[in-house]
């Protein structure tokens, strides 16, 4: 073979795609985030406010140390102008081989509850870890890494870090199929509480994910904000001191209500698990989510349990995601 044609053979060649070994590194990606056509107009205005315009991005993923195998950050593709949020920060726990290496597998993004540790985000995602799942959890804006000294959010801003944070987990579809040691067959999402509103909202943004999982979420969130104990009493209360109750709590509410999009959701690929005794998110409004998602039974798996008894559900709940993704 003459020289010209070593030259042109080695352009043309695809670049080797880095790998797990070869950490750190970075890759530039293309958003996939096509929403489609939607006839509704309340739907279509509510999609206008929750998705960004495609585009490129690039991801850093670098090793972590413990539970955590690889942090991955990219820039929030709906930027809020807090610097410490407008950057996404994401867990990895890589399923391993009996070498106790990282093996390529299907992956699903974990979002986590309100709680400021994560603690069952963390649960769950080391549990798909456990079941030869890579996951990877997103730290919510004003979470992890990108809490700033501010604290949480407060008032209207509320509404702002909401759409945020299911721009930022629907791009993490994209950040994670990347990575040369996921198969990306097959990509889930999964969230608990507050991740749960979130991922019915991302679930429904367009078919990005392979399966929807929703854990102790519902719809008609103005409805619940008036029975909701515990968390959401405390959130009721922050608004209502900022002087957001009433009208203005249903228009702020509305940005990311649930039911509005819930049509979009594909009912054979979405699982929502509710809890019969819930005290915060009430079993009420998990209902109304499954209605207007047009989930039926085996789509809608209800637990014997209340917000926070129901965590002796996970290794059932897990393994029935599991299976799922692993189909």
């Amino acid at each position: 073979m003459n020289l010209l044609l070593v030259a042109l053979s080695l352009a043309f060649t695809d670049p080797v795609m880095p790998d797990f070994e070869t950490l750190p590194f970075s890759i530039e990606v293309a958003d996939t985030l096509h929403v489609g056509d939607e006839s509704q107009a309340d739907a279509k205005d509510c999609l206008r406010g929750l998705s960004w315009e495609p585009g490129k991005f690039k991801i850093e993923c670098s090793r972590a140390n413990g539970a955590i195998d690889v942090w991955l950050k990219y820039a929030s593709p709906l930027p809020s102008g807090v610097a410490q949020n407008d950057v996404v920060v994401i867990e990895g726990s890589l399923a391993k081989n009996k070498s106790g290496q990282p093996q390529r597998a299907r992956a699903v993004v974990v979002v986590h509850e309100s709680g400021s540790g994560m603690t069952v985000g963390k649960l769950i995602a080391s549990g798909f870890r456990d079941r030869g799942v890579h996951a990877f959890m997103v730290q919510l804006p004003f979470y992890g890494q990108r809490r700033g000294a501010n604290g949480r959010p407060k008032g209207t801003q509320v509404a702002t870090v909401m759409r945020q944070a299911i721009a930022d987990v629907r791009r993490a579809r994209d950040a994670v199929a990347a990575l040369p040691f996921v198969d990306a067959e097959h990509i889930a999402v999964q969230g608990t509480s507050l991740g749960g509103f979130v991922v019915s909202n991302v679930g429904a943004l367009d078919a990005g994910f392979d399966s929807v999982f929703i854990l102790l979420a519902g719809g008609d969130l103005y409805g619940m904000f008036q029975t909701g104990r515990r968390e959401v009493a405390q959130l009721r209360r922050e608004l209502s001191d900022a002087g957001i109750e009433g009208e203005s709590l249903k228009s702020l509410l509305q940005v990311v209500e649930p039911t509005r999009t819930a049509h979009r959701l594909r009912p054979d690929r979405t699982w929502l698990y509710s809890a019969l005794l819930d005290q915060v998110v009430p079993i009420e409004n998990g209902n109304v989510l499954a209605k207007n998602a047009n989930l039926t039974p085996p789509h809608h798996i209800k637990l014997l349990a209340d917000h926070y008894t129901g965590i002796v559900y996970l290794p059932l709940v897990l393994n029935h995601m599991q299976r799922q993704v692993l189909k």
